[in-house]
């Protein structure tokens, strides 16, 4: 199938997803809207969407312009039903184009954060397959919450970490896609500005990356799965 990858930052980037596409043989279209790319068709002309995250805030039109347009265009694929997944920024900014209010979080979550599933996680197609409890990538300060008319599926202690809005949208507060060599080049290129010690952040992501990319890769093939049965094009 042919999916839409709206990628914020030269650092982000489907990356594992993008390997998990690979290998099912679907077709990725990527549009990098920090480099003034813009989508060229519909949402619908696509059996699937993917948000990822960036450096941008949820609410930073003026220094990045492109944010208005996206939040109209994934306005469009609440409305034409296309199913998408919204990871950390993405998930915020479908929070947006549903009517939602984005908010500085309680306290930034950088590194690696215990997330709990919800009772309603055990219906859901995606998450009913993710352990109960597990250990996080997280990078954000602000937070998408529960849009309205979305289902918690996922929190901890910072506030919720993952929603699902009607049938077929998803969004996490976390990194699901994230390889290793990716999370190092994050935290390298801030330099002697990182907002965390670095050699304790590439330890961490060491010692956690394996298992977390075994979950990334679930998620994200439960969702091209669901996506195969949920899409508007097979109607």
């Amino acid at each position: 199938m042919e999916v839409l990858a709206l990628v914020h930052g030269d650092g982000g980037g489907p990356s594992l997803f993008g390997e998990v596409m690979e290998g099912r043989g679907d077709i990725v279209v990527e549009v990098r809207l920090h480099r003034g790319e813009r989508p060229q068709r519909p949402p619908s002309d696509y059996e699937a969407v993917f948000v990822l995250g960036g450096t941008a805030h949820p609410y930073e039109e003026e220094a990045h312009p492109w944010l208005g347009p996206e939040v109209e265009y994934l306005e469009r694929v609440l409305d034409e039903g296309v199913p998408a997944l919204g990871v950390c920024l993405g998930a915020q900014l479908f929070a947006r184009a549903a009517g939602g209010l984005v908010k500085r979080a309680p306290e930034p979550e950088i590194g690696w954060f215990p997330v709990e599933l919800t009772d309603a996680a055990e219906g859901d197609p995606i998450f009913s397959a993710l352990p109960g409890r597990f250990p996080s990538f997280q990078w954000h300060e602000y937070a998408a919450g529960v849009p309205p008319g979305a289902v918690e599926l996922a929190r901890n202690d910072v506030g919720p970490q993952a929603y699902r809005l009607g049938k077929a949208v998803w969004g996490v507060q976390f990194h699901p896609e994230v390889s290793l060599e990716q999370l190092v080049g994050w935290i390298r290129s801030y330099g002697a500005q990182a907002p965390v010690p670095p050699e304790s952040f590439v330890a961490d992501a060491e010692r956690h990356i394996a298992a977390w990319n075994v979950i990334g890769r679930s998620l994200c093939a439960r969702f091209l799965d669901a996506a195969v049965r949920l899409s508007p094009q097979d109607d």
